[in-house]
This record gives structure tokens, C-alpha cells and sequence, in this order.
């Protein structure tokens, strides 16, 4: 039996071993960076495979988890998760006007700190948007500020993330974000956290890729693509097109195809082998990135699966269907 004196050396022993441990944990951080046209992570150049997990706010922690476990066993290694979603539930992290919304704010807090713990990266995503009671989601730049604020004052002590300022920021609609605005949302980004990497999705054309890149001064583009049969087999191409553009002004970025085609938006229905050859044409004209985009089944009753866009019932591995699930068996295939 100890003494009462070795009792207190050993509890102190104890102590001090446990506040290590948590400080360890506290230090272990994945690192997210970029050089040139190429995504580092943790030193290591490293091309982004992932998927959307657009609701994923609403999904419990053991569905994240499952998910997780399944997505990191195929070789996934990010996910974009939106903090104004609104489709068909309401899991914003966000009031409209950019205040905390919980519990969702600390859902973000929570599921950007498993990510960190398993080196994978997220995608947060804000945007302008109007929903089906027309409450209008940071209607003007002010509460877009407050959501910019909001974010990163809340994930800052993680690197594993990135800010995408506003998804599809081009379209004359609510979405709709300037240039000049999105330099003041940048910049004060970049006054809260120096090295934060932030991007705004869009479709970024010759004429306008100065904007993006100097006046706007994002750390990386976001170009959604089109959405038809032909579109698997350009994409190589309209990479290497969007490279050469940014090679003549003198400034390489990452080309981050965060948002490409998916099952269940339109008359196309793609198959697993357009998954597949999209994936090989970003590889090969030298994307940093790619996304499996899912979403919600247009046409069907309920829009049934809605895959990402709806987590709180179902898991994401759970809501795929035939043709994504075959998708999946060919990323394990040697190639």
C-alpha cells in the first residue's frame, strides 16, 4: 500500500501526464496550404479527393463517424460542408444576418475538429441565397461580414479548412457577390486569421480572371463546371485552358474542382464510369481537387435520396445508389 506522501507523487505524476496528453492533442493539427497550382498538406503536395457533405450539420455524430470511417477506407480525404444550408432542413450554423446559430455552430466546431484529428480537410461554405419563405440567407455584405466573423473566430485554432466566401457567386440572382465585395470579405478573413485560404465558387471565364486573382486576391478558383454527356471528356481540357490563362498573368493557384456533375439533377444521368473518366480528367490536367458531388433526386417523390443535402435520417453510404455505388467499387480498382 502507498503512503500518503507517494499517494500525492503519484496523483501529481498522474496530473501532469494527463495535461501532456491534452496539450499533444492540442498541438496535433492538420495543415492545410497551398504552393503554386498544387494543395499541401502537412508539408506533403497532396490532390484533394472528396465528396459533398453539404448537410452535413444535421447528420448525428455517429452517422459523421460511420462516414468518415467509410469515406477514409476509399481514400477520400476531404468533404465540403455548407454552414448556410437550408435545403429541405434547416442545419445553418448561421442566423441570416451571420450571428452563431446553435447548435449547429458547434456541430461545425465539432465535425472540423474529428476532420482535423484524421488529417482530413473541410470545406466550409457560405452563400447568399433566398429560401421557399423568402428569407433572404446574408443579404448584404454586412451580415456577410458577421457570417466571415462569425466562422472564423469559431474554427480558427484548426488549419484543416478552407472558406469558400460565396457558392456560385456569379449568378444575377441572390447569389449573386461582386468582386469588390468579395475583397472586403477576404480581407477580413485575412485580419482575423493571416493564413486562412479562402476561394468563391463560380465559373471563371478569360476576361474576368484578373478579378478573381487581383482584385479579389483568392488563394485558390473554384470553377464550377457544365453538367452534360460531353462533360467528362472536357475537363482535362478546360483545366489545362484555365492554367494557361492564369500562366500568362504571371500567377498560378490551385484549380479546385470542388462541384462537378451529379446523378439526379437533370436529364443526364451519369454513369459510374463518367464519375470516373471526370476524376481521371481532372488528375491529368492538373486540378488540385475534385468533388463526388450528390444531392437530392430531382423529379422523384420526396426528391428521394437526397444523398448530402439531407443527413438527418439516413448516412450518405446509405443514400447512394446503383451507379455511385459502382463508382466507388472502381476507386479501389488498381489502375
Amino acid at each position: 500500500m502507498l503512503r500518503r506522501g507517494e499517494l500525492k507523487v503519484v496523483r501529481r505524476a498522474t496530473i501532469v501526464a494527463l495535461l501532456m496528453a491534452v496539450n499533444w492533442c492540442a498541438r496535433a493539427e492538420t495543415t492545410l496550404s497551398v504552393s503554386g497550382g498544387r494543395f499541401v498538406v502537412n508539408g506533403t503536395p497532396t490532390f484533394l479527393l472528396g465528396v459533398s457533405y453539404y448537410g452535413g450539420l444535421g447528420a448525428s455524430r455517429e452517422t459523421l463517424l460511420a462516414d468518415l470511417d467509410d469515406l477514409q477506407r476509399l481514400g477520400f480525404n476531404w468533404m465540403r460542408v455548407w454552414a448556410t444550408w437550408l435545403n429541405f432542413v434547416n442545419v445553418a450554423a448561421l442566423t441570416p444576418d451571420g450571428r452563431p446559430r446553435q447548435p449547429y455552430l458547434d456541430r461545425l466546431v465539432w465535425l472540423v475538429g474529428e476532420c482535423d484529428r484524421r488529417n482530413f480537410v473541410v470545406d466550409v461554405t457560405l452563400h447568399r441565397h433566398r429560401s421557399e419563405d423568402a428569407q433572404r440567407m446574408l443579404p448584404d455584405l454586412a451580415s456577410h461580414l458577421r457570417a466571415v466573423e462569425t466562422i472564423v473566430l469559431a474554427l480558427r485554432s484548426h488549419r484543416n479548412w478552407y472558406l469558400d466566401l460565396a457558392n456560385e457567386r456569379d449568378i444575377r440572382d441572390a447569389r449573386f457577390v461582386s468582386f469588390e465585395e468579395l475583397r472586403r470579405l477576404r480581407d477580413r478573413v485575412k485580419e482575423l486569421d493571416p493564413d486562412r485560404l479562402v476561394t468563391a465558387s463560380g465559373a471563371p471565364k478569360q476576361d474576368d480572371l484578373d478579378e478573381y486573382l487581383g482584385r479579389a486576391k483568392l488563394d485558390f478558383v473554384s470553377p464550377h463546371l457544365p453538367r452534360n454527356a460531353a462533360s467528362p471528356g472536357q475537363t482535362a481540357g478546360r483545366v489545362r485552358q484555365l492554367a494557361g490563362w492564369m500562366e500568362e498573368r504571371g500567377r498560378t493557384v490551385p484549380i479546385h474542382l470542388q462541384e462537378p456533375f451529379r446523378r439526379g439533377y437533370g436529364e443526364w444521368q451519369p454513369k459510374a464510369e463518367d464519375f470516373l473518366t471526370d476524376l481521371e480528367g481532372a488528375r491529368a490536367g492538373g486540378a488540385a481537387g475534385w468533388c463526388f458531388h450528390n444531392g437530392a433526386q430531382r423529379g422523384a417523390p420526396d426528391q428521394q435520396p437526397r444523398r448530402s443535402f439531407d443527413l438527418t435520417r439516413r448516412r450518405l453510404f446509405q443514400q447512394w445508389d446503383g451507379e455511385e455505388r459502382r463508382f466507388l467499387e472502381l476507386l479501389l480498382r488498381p489502375r
